[in-house]
């Protein structure tokens, strides 16, 4: 792929925030025995950090910082009108699109920046890695499908939006086990898995009718626009 030539790098801003919130995990709560969400948000972390490494590798012009940019800041205000209404993540569809037109590394990166963005006007917390790395995978398998898949209907997508709004709210419950709830058991566990069974629901479908509705108008639209742009770096590659 191409290799970034924008000022901005997205990484670097990326690895600052990190860096500061895992400052912030110790100095307010420490390593202590049996800190098992401070040692997950840490790890996660880490990874979050290596994804991007790997992901900042497609964004080159600073016309596809300023797309990916876009799509992310789309994604996250997307999701702030619904936040009232719990499980209903508009977010979701918006980054499978992402993924499915741009490939996984923009697909991640829309979907790991929309939650960090996103979660500055609900509130940032421990829950926050842990939607990143949802929502980056989320970009990311849309991208594979497409690979795999390319002829794929609206209905098969539809499934796809349906089994990634519990596979989604599944991360979010094991962020949510190991950071809240103590002692870690298999039963606790369950119980934090049944609790936001109808959360999970409602993001499965609604994920579901902003597929069927929408999937096929939203492509068309990313697809016109990755078109021009290829063209308009090509041509600018040729110039020069």
């Amino acid at each position: 792929m191409f290799r970034s030539t924008a000022k901005v790098n997205l990484f670097n801003i990326v690895i600052a925030l990190g860096s500061t919130i895992i400052i912030y995990l110790l100095f307010t709560q420490g390593f202590k025995p049996g800190n098992w969400g401070l040692y997950a948000t840490v790890i996660l972390l880490g990874a979050l950090g290596g994804l991007y490494r790997w992901a900042q590798n497609s964004a080159a012009t600073s016309k596809q910082i300023t797309l990916i940019a876009a799509l992310a800041a789309v994604a996250a205000v997307g999701r702030v009108p619904f936040a009232a209404l719990p499980g209903v993540q508009p977010t979701t569809f918006l980054v499978i699109a992402s993924g499915f037109v741009f490939g996984p590394q923009v697909g991640f990166i829309v979907g790991a920046t929309a939650a960090l963005v996103s979660n500055f006007f609900l509130g940032q917390g421990p829950w926050t890695p842990w939607q990143m790395m949802g929502w980056g995978l989320v970009g990311c398998s849309a991208a594979f499908i497409k690979k795999y898949w390319p002829g794929i209907s609206r209905w098969a997508m539809a499934v796809i939006g349906g089994v990634w709004g519990f596979i989604f709210g599944w991360i979010q419950n094991l962020g949510f086990w190991i950071v809240y709830i103590q002692p870690l058991t298999l039963k606790s566990l369950l119980a934090a898995y049944l609790a936001s069974f109808y959360f999970d629901l409602a993001h499965a479908v609604s994920n579901v009718l902003l597929m069927i509705l929408f999937f096929p108008a939203v492509i068309r639209v990313l697809d016109d626009y990755q078109q021009r742009l290829h063209h308009s770096y090509s041509d600018h590659t040729i110039e020069q």
